[in-house]
């Protein structure tokens, strides 16, 4: 494992030396790839173009127009990323307009300085980025290789094509996904690799590029950070109208914090506050954190559209899927991890000391906690209820 320069916990390191790719069509494509940074950086020195041509410069106005259309759309993410360019990448100008568009896009976001429009953005891009890559028979291997080591195609008796993935990658990308495929206990495996293939409307390529979206989204994430962490507050003013015109946008699309009573929400444990506290924030909880806190709700008296609304602001979110794996949890009565499980997948936010209700020795379960604070609380009104009484 590694981490980046703000300390964020990477999942894998990716391929040390990224493949060269000379061709620019494939390289404004797919703007995102690392090899992409050094494209669009000659692209601006080529053309003479500053910071402040890409924000007013009247020949740059489609740029702009197309940045804010993908801007706008990874954010919003209504049924999915739908944007598709109709940008003719075989021209030179075509070519311009599809790079600066997701710089200019990138750029926005980062200037807003808004974990959940950040968030947001880099789901939709990895979204967009996974459909595309799974659709690219000619380009997947090559772009593949950028982001997985040593990921291989064969050919099914049918004809259908399988992609033999290394086990670690695997092992370390699929807890983010949801969905019994994605359980190494269900693929098969040899010599240590594990095969992906079709299924379910998917080809094995869709199944790799699902998995590879992963990766995209960190990398878009150890980017963005890094940007961020260079920009000081007069460049982020130079972006002042796009950032407001999104955040608003934004603000108006997804729900704010779920509200809860007072005295329910006091008896929240961490490992419940912090799951719903990301996903409100726009952070793509794992698929164990999310099965946790819809089996926590059910588990404490949460009805299923309350439970439902905790989702809205997930990255990936939609409504038809949340509702139906909620019910699914509601009717099967699951019951909700364990601290044992949620340390060992990375669910439990508190460290020793900062909780002295986690600290004791006895408290093994999420349930126990809201107990003991249901139990205390109790205690307390009736103190307080006898000393009214004797006053």
């Amino acid at each position: 494992m590694l981490k980046n320069p703000r300390g964020r916990l990477l999942l894998v390191p990716m391929p040390l030396k990224a493949p060269l790719i000379e061709d620019e069509g494939l390289l404004a494509r797919y703007p995102f790839l690392p090899q992409g940074r050094v494209f669009i950086r000659k692209m601006l020195e080529k053309n003479g173009i500053t910071v402040d041509d890409l924000i007013e410069a009247p020949w740059l106005e489609d740029v702009r127009i197309k940045g804010r259309l993908r801007l706008v759309d990874s954010v919003i993410q209504d049924d999915g990323v739908g944007y598709s360019s109709n940008i003719d990448i075989s021209t030179e100008a075509g070519r311009m307009t599809e790079a600066l568009s997701f710089l200019h896009a990138m750029l926005v976001v980062c200037a807003s300085f808004d974990e959940r429009l950040l968030s947001r953005w880099i789901e939709g891009e990895s979204s967009r980025a996974d459909r595309r890559l799974g659709m690219d028979s000619e380009n997947f291997l090559v772009i593949s290789s950028t982001y997985i080591s040593g990921l291989t195609v064969e050919k099914g008796n049918d004809g259908s094509e399988q992609y033999w993935v290394p086990m670690v990658d695997f092992i370390e990308l699929c807890p983010r996904i949801s969905g019994k495929y994605w359980r190494l206990v269900n693929r098969p495996t040899r010599e240590g690799f594990v095969c992906l293939d079709s299924g379910a409307g998917e080809s094995g390529r869709e199944r790799a590029s699902r998995l590879i979206k992963e990766r995209v989204r960190e990398s878009l994430r150890e980017s963005c950070d890094a940007r961020i962490e260079r920009m000081d507050d007069e460049f982020a003013a130079k972006f002042a109208d796009p950032v407001e015109k999104i955040v608003g946008l934004l603000s108006e699309r997804v729900k704010e914090e779920m509200p809860m009573s007072a005295a329910i929400r006091e008896d929240w444990p961490p490992c419940f506050e912090s799951a719903v506290s990301e996903l409100n924030q726009g952070v793509n909880v794992n698929h164990v954190g999310r099965v946790f806190l819809a089996a926590f709700s059910r588990s404490v008296g949460l009805n299923r559209e309350q439970t439902c609304s905790f989702f809205a602001s997930a990255p990936d979110y939609d409504a038809d899927t949340t509702a139906y794996q909620v019910n699914q949890i509601f009717e099967r009565e699951y019951t909700p991890h364990g601290c044992a499980a949620l340390k060992s997948n990375a669910r439990c936010p508190v460290s020793v000391g900062e909780d002295p209700l986690c600290d004791q020795e006895w408290l093994t379960h999420p349930l126990k906690y809201i107990r003991a604070k249901q139990r205390k609380r109790y205690m307390s009104e009736q103190v307080d209820g006898s000393n009214l009484v004797s006053e």
